[in-house]
């Protein structure tokens, strides 16, 4: 990506660890430019990552060879139709806004390559985990832009199919806020069997940590670790014999198909 002009519309959470993520692999500062409406939002970026920022849209985007949409999705529209007079048709579009589709995307800007991400959270921390989909402008080369981009804050993995960006949504992208709230569920049970709640937050948030840990680098399968550590008999076994009594597994699939439901809802409100 070093020798690529990256431009970026939209500053915020997201982006900022986009660009910070391609900085610390060695992409030049002349290479990034961004835009925001956002004042202080602008001199925060310049100062952190020595770019060149601007309050137009179009300014930001004049020599791009990568035009990287993370705005807001109520404001998409409103970006993409005054931007749209501004592009070259061979530029990359690469949308990270949850819920804007394809043929949303190409109507408000033209025909033209585009890239739908759906990144999450833990990006901010460079241990994102991505879904992407190209429309059938995208050169090989310019998936190669984009899986560099998103691999800068974490894995980027492509999906055949638009579709599954919503299967995407409810795994990956809310996914970090079941977790924190098995953390939390941890926790106050902890505190509940006798612990500082402090004590109990403590062992909860390692254990989850540990438990990630040995997931991803271990090359063994969550089902089979979970039978490593619960002995016949034991207290873990205990445990676990509680969850699915509850139908923990049932749950956690209404959950996400609650969630890729919603995905697709928001997918055909916010892109008319």
């Amino acid at each position: 990506m070093s020798d690529t002009r990256i431009a970026f519309i939209g500053a915020g959470n997201m982006a900022a660890s986009l660009i910070g993520g391609l900085r610390a692999q060695g992409v030049p500062a002349a290479a990034i430019r961004a835009s925001d409406p956002g004042a202080e939002q602008r001199a925060l970026i310049a100062a952190e990552h020595g770019i060149e920022l601007f309050a137009d849209n179009a300014e930001a985007v004049a020599g791009a060879e990568v035009v990287v949409l993370a705005v807001k999705p109520q404001v998409m529209k409103a970006v993409c139709q005054a931007l749209a007079a501004h592009l070259r048709p061979e530029q990359l579009i690469v949308s990270i806004a949850a819920g804007i589709g394809c043929a949303s995307l190409e109507a408000w800007l033209g025909e033209r390559p585009v890239v739908r991400c759906m990144p999450n959270t833990p990006a901010l921390l460079r241990q994102g985990v991505s879904g992407l989909f190209a429309n059938a402008r995208v050169s090989a080369a310019q998936r190669q832009q984009a899986e560099q981009l998103l691999g800068a804050v974490g894995l980027a993995l492509w999906l055949d199919e638009e579709r599954l960006l919503d299967a995407v949504t409810a795994v990956s992208g809310s996914g970090p806020a079941y977790f924190f709230l098995l953390m939390e569920a941890m926790t106050a049970a902890g505190e509940q069997l006798g612990l500082p709640r402090d004590t109990a937050a403590q062992l909860t948030l390692q254990t989850a940590l540990g438990a990630a840990r040995m997931a991803t680098e271990s090359g063994v399968d969550a089902a089979e670790l979970r039978r490593r550590v619960t002995s016949p008999n034991g207290t873990t076994e205990a445990a676990i014999n509680a969850f699915q009594a509850g139908g923990f597994e049932a749950l956690v699939q209404q959950a996400l198909a609650a969630a890729a439901r919603r995905s697709a809802e928001l997918a055909e409100q916010l892109g008319r």
